[in-house]
């Protein structure tokens, strides 16, 4: 059976999304997927996931700190070409030890692929499964280039049903006027400035800077600007 490239744009919630990336891991030949939306902010980095994981497993696939080290991470984090993966690929950088504990769960080989967007959001896709790759260089080419057509419908369809959630939060944790001082400082606008555009005190543009900055959890006004800027609230 074909994959349908399309279909996952059909997804209307996290759920139908997740149900969508696993019928084309199946299809495809493999039995774990993940999909994972990064999004880069001032001062900290969000990781949206739809995945089927299995529960046994997910303590390890969760440990985020983890990824500093391990081979498939960083090239999907350095680059946008596709890699797959086995377990020559962790012992030749010194991480076999690491292959050893996720291949106990299924976790030993793979395809994987990410894209790198604007606004600081990354989507990476990976596949995994017990059994070896392909052994046909053919075989296994067609299994990366249907990943890498599927991450390309799959982008679409994770920026609307993984990342809404938080932008919407906190969009409702700030009002309107908070927004817009942010709108303005982010063009360089001081609070004397913004307070003169808005008609109101320097005093008071600075209480709904400030106020924006620590529900947003910066530490300055400028990173909450260019935060809600990334995020899409501005």
């Amino acid at each position: 059976m074909a994959p349908r490239y399309t279909a996952v744009l059909d997804a209307r919630s996290r759920d139908e999304f997740e149900q969508e990336l696993v019928r084309f891991c199946k299809v495809v030949g493999f039995e774990t997927v993940s999909a994972t939306l990064v999004i880069d902010g001032p001062g900290d980095t969000r990781f949206i996931t739809a995945d089927n994981t299995p529960a046994d497993y997910r303590p390890i696939f969760e440990h985020r700190e983890g990824f500093a080290n391990d081979p498939v991470m960083q090239h999907c984090k350095q680059r946008s070409t596709p890699i797959a993966w086995d377990q020559s690929t962790y012992v030749e950088r010194g991480e076999g030890a690491r292959w050893e504990r996720q291949a106990e769960y299924g976790y030993r080989c793979g395809v994987a692929m990410a894209l790198h967007l604007p606004r600081g959001r990354h989507f990476f896709v990976g596949l995994d499964r017990p059994e070896p790759l392909p052994g046909s260089t053919i075989e296994l080419s067609g299994v990366v280039s249907q990943l890498s057509l599927f991450i390309l419908h799959a982008n679409e369809v994770a920026a609307r049903v993984l990342a809404p959630p938080i932008c919407e939060t906190l969009a409702a944790a700030l009002t309107p006027r908070e927004l817009e001082v942010l709108r303005w400082t982010l063009t360089g606008k001081t609070a004397w400035d913004v307070g003169m555009i808005l008609g109101i005190s320097e005093r008071t543009a600075a209480i709904h800077a400030n106020r924006a900055t620590h529900k947003l959890g910066c530490v300055s006004k400028h990173q909450a600007a260019l935060k809600a800027l990334q995020l899409g609230m501005i």
